[in-house]
């Protein structure tokens, strides 16, 4: 049984972007944040990242073994460089989201992680969400309403995470509970690196737009950024998620122009999502804290800065780690799975009521679902 109190709670994240695992410590009870601890990360190396650019849009299957194995590996590399952890949140990659058919796909085998590891883990976490009736993402919420409270923030702001695809929290950290009533808005903004890196991959061989020095040398075409805001996405009420790969037609639409001037429009449409997607919030945010990949480029950075009527900034100004924040995150979650409480709300996934989800997996190799395990560990 999870002691009581603080833990010292371990997560891991692999994310849209296939850059590779983050894995960070963070000490909490599930509810608040008593410290951060170690971080590190594990690349993919790009025969890696190819092999699962290759499985992107995959349902579960047997062809699927030899990536499902190469996401463990890589996580149990990376895991087992940590000591003195009570507790692992493994999130998976996931290589499918389909919410609106009830489905999301994250592969990688919690029950596995635990044995290599010999530490329970957490996993899973998005199926319960999916089956009674919410988008499964995004997950973090709870983690930022967590954070805004740590930094002893005391008007609404928003985290805006700029993976692979862009998501939008709305904090109120003067709201105590997370799964409170107008505590949280969060939502899927549009595409953000994902679109900017396959084309840095395609036409260059490079794995990203580095500083965003192409994008900044290029000229936006505006009618794309247009023609991309008028899809019906934009323009439905959150909460709503995305799939990596929706908008597929963004690199057709980008095709005949050049590098430079694909890459500006690209940067451009990821900024034009976010800006658009905070009509959506309940009230205007007091700033903009930004974590994930995108918030290291300068050119995304500033047309951020230039759509938004409130200041934007990386996470780091209020003392968090913009790399570390979604494994963090898991390890929050994972520890709250554990306790018995909420991970989404219909603010934050749509979900019908507040809920929790996960399956953990001991060392034995007993498996136990959320629902079975709940009243014995609070």
């Amino acid at each position: 049984m999870l002691k009581k109190g603080m833990v010292r709670a371990l997560g891991a994240m692999s994310g849209t972007s296939l850059d590779g695992v983050d894995a960070a410590v963070v000490v909490t009870d599930g509810e608040t944040i008593e410290a951060f601890g170690d971080h590190k990360f594990r690349p993919y190396s790009s025969e890696e990242q190819a092999r699962l650019r290759a499985a992107l849009g995959r349902w579960p299957s047997d062809a699927l073994d030899p990536v499902q194995e190469l996401v463990e590996t890589a996580h149990a590399q990376v895991l087992s460089r940590f000591d003195s952890v009570d507790l692992v949140g493994f999130h998976g990659q996931t290589l499918a989201h389909d919410p609106a058919n009830g489905r999301t796909h994250q592969i990688g085998d919690g029950r596995v992680l635990a044995e290599v590891l010999q530490l329970p883990v957490v996993w899973d976490f998005r199926s319960n969400d999916v089956e009674l009736g919410g988008q499964g993402a995004p997950l973090a919420p709870f983690f930022h309403h967590a954070c805004a409270r740590w930094a002893e923030l005391d008007q609404p702001v928003g985290f805006l995470n700029l993976g692979g695809v862009g998501n939008l929290t709305w904090v109120d950290p003067r709201i105590a509970q997370p799964e409170a009533d107008e505590a949280l808005l969060a939502f899927d903004t549009g595409p953000a690196n994902a679109p900017i890196n396959d084309l840095m991959q395609v036409r260059l061989g490079r794995a990203y737009d580095e500083d965003g020095a192409l994008a900044a040398t290029g000229q936006v075409d505006m009618s794309v950024v247009e023609r991309f805001l008028s899809q019906g996405y934009f323009h439905k009420i959150p909460p709503k998620s995305l799939d990596r790969d929706d908008f597929s037609e963004l690199p057709i639409d980008v095709a005949d122009l050049s590098d430079a001037n694909a890459a500006a429009t690209l940067t451009a449409c990821a900024a034009a999502s976010v800006a658009q997607g905070m009509s959506f919030c309940p009230s205007p945010p007091a700033r903009v804290f930004v974590t994930g990949g995108g918030r290291q480029n300068p050119t995304l950075m500033a047309m951020l800065q230039a759509g938004l009527d409130c200041p934007v900034a990386p996470v780091e100004a209020i003392g968090l780690n913009g790399d570390m924040l979604e494994a963090q995150a898991f390890a929050y979650l994972a520890v709250r799975v554990l306790r018995g409480l909420p991970t989404s709300a219909p603010g934050t996934t749509g979900v019908r009521t507040a809920v929790g989800g996960g399956t953990l997996s001991r060392p034995s190799g007993a498996q136990q679902s959320f629902k079975a395990i709940t009243a014995g560990e609070k």
